[in-house]
C-alpha cells in the first residue's frame, strides 16, 4: 500500500493566487419556523429568553477599528412592555469618538475596496449560517424583549429578513459585477470595474426591524464600502447581536465601526464632514428632513469654500 503525501497546504497564498471565476451559491428564502407547542425550536427560544432574563443588563459598547470604548455617557434600553427593567446599558459615543471612526474607517477604505469580492461575499454568507444557526435564538430573544414582538414577528424580522438580505445581497451583488459589455472593437477588450464609494457610508437604523439595522449598517460593506453604524436605542441588544455575528464571521475591523449615539450629535458630526459619502437612514420622515436638509446647505457650504488647489477648505 502506498500512501500519497502532499505538501501542506497555505490557504492566503491560495487565495491571492486562485485564477478562477467564483459563482456564489444560488439562495432560496429563509423558511420560517413555527414555534408549535412540542417542537425543538420553540423549547430552545424559551430556554434564551429565560437566559436572557436572568442575566440583568446587557453591556453594550463603542466599537471602532475593534476596539472595544466603554464610556461613562450611556443610556439604558428599558422593556417596552415592562418599563422596570433595564435590558442593556449603552455606552454612548461623543464627538472625538465620531471624529475617531470616521479617520479609521478612510483608513481602511481602499484595503477593504482592493479585497476580492469572493472574500467579502464570504463574510456575509458566514454571517447569514450563523444567524440562521448559532445566533438564530439570541437574535430572536433580544427583538422579542427589545422591541416587544412575538416569536412569529421576530422570526420573520430579525432571522429570515435578515438572512435574505446578506444572502440575497451577496447574489445581487454578484449580478451587478457581471454585468459586462457586450460589444467590443477589434482588437480591444471592453470592461466595466465598479468601485466602493469615495469617503464613508454613515447608518442610521431604526427601532422597529432588526433587519434593517443589519441591512443599514452592514451591507454597504459587500460592494466594498465602509460604514459608521448609529442603531436605534431602542433596538440596541438587537442590533449588538447582528454586530457581533458579523465580527465572528470575519468582517475587518474598521470596515463597521459601531456607535450608538444621539442623532442630533452623530448626524451633526458625519453630514458636516467632506469625505461622507452615503447616508443609510429609516426613521421618521421629519427627521429625514432634518437630515436632508443639512447635507444639503453642507453641500452648497463645500462647494463655495476651495482654494486655488482645489481642496476643499473650510474657513
Amino acid at each position: 500500500m502506498h500512501t500519497l503525501l502532499r505538501r501542506p497546504v497555505n490557504l492566503k497564498r491560495l487565495a491571492r493566487s486562485f485564477s478562477g471565476v467564483t459563482i456564489p451559491p444560488r439562495y432560496k428564502n429563509e423558511p420560517i419556523s413555527s414555534f408549535l407547542p412540542g417542537t425543538e425550536e420553540r423549547a430552545l427560544l424559551k430556554q434564551e429568553l429565560e437566559d436572557l432574563k436572568t442575566a440583568g443588563p446587557v453591556e453594550i459598547p463603542l466599537v471602532i477599528g475593534g476596539e472595544e470604548i466603554h464610556t461613562e455617557n450611556k443610556a439604558q434600553q428599558l422593556c417596552p412592555y415592562q418599563h422596570d427593567r433595564i435590558i442593556s446599558e449603552v455606552s454612548l459615543a461623543d464627538e472625538n469618538h465620531i471624529d475617531k471612526a470616521i479617520k479609521v474607517a478612510l483608513h481602511k477604505r481602499k484595503e477593504w475596496e482592493l479585497t476580492p469580492f469572493d472574500r467579502r461575499a464570504a463574510v456575509f454568507l458566514k454571517a447569514a449560517d450563523l444567524l440562521a444557526g448559532k445566533y438564530r435564538n439570541k437574535v430572536l430573544a433580544a427583538t422579542m424583549i427589545g422591541q416587544g414582538k412575538t416569536a412569529f414577528q421576530a422570526e420573520i424580522d430579525a432571522t429570515c429578513e435578515l438572512i435574505d438580505f446578506f444572502r440575497f445581497g451577496v447574489q445581487y451583488a454578484q449580478e451587478i459585477y457581471s454585468n459586462q459589455p457586450e460589444l467590443h472593437s477589434p482588437g480591444v477588450w471592453n470592461r466595466l470595474m465598479y468601485r466602493g464609494l469615495e469617503g464613508f457610508i454613515a447608518a442610521i437604523s431604526p427601532f422597529n426591524f432588526t433587519a434593517i439595522g443589519g441591512n443599514l449598517g452592514g451591507t454597504p460593506a459587500i460592494m466594498g464600502n465602509v460604514i459608521l453604524w448609529k442603531p436605534s436605542q431602542q433596538a440596541m441588544l438587537s442590533n449588538w447581536v447582528v454586530f457581533q455575528t458579523l465580527r465572528e464571521a470575519g468582517i475587518p475591523d474598521g470596515v463597521m465601526n459601531f456607535l450608538p449615539s444621539t442623532v442630533p450629535l452623530f448626524g451633526d458630526i458625519v453630514l458636516a464632514s467632506p469625505h461622507l459619502a452615503g447616508l443609510n437612514f429609516t426613521g421618521s420622515s421629519n427627521t429625514l428632513r432634518t437630515l436632508w436638509k443639512q447635507v444639503s446647505n453642507n453641500c452648497i457650504m463645500l462647494a463655495s469654500l476651495t482654494n486655488k488647489s482645489g481642496k476643499y477648505e473650510m474657513k
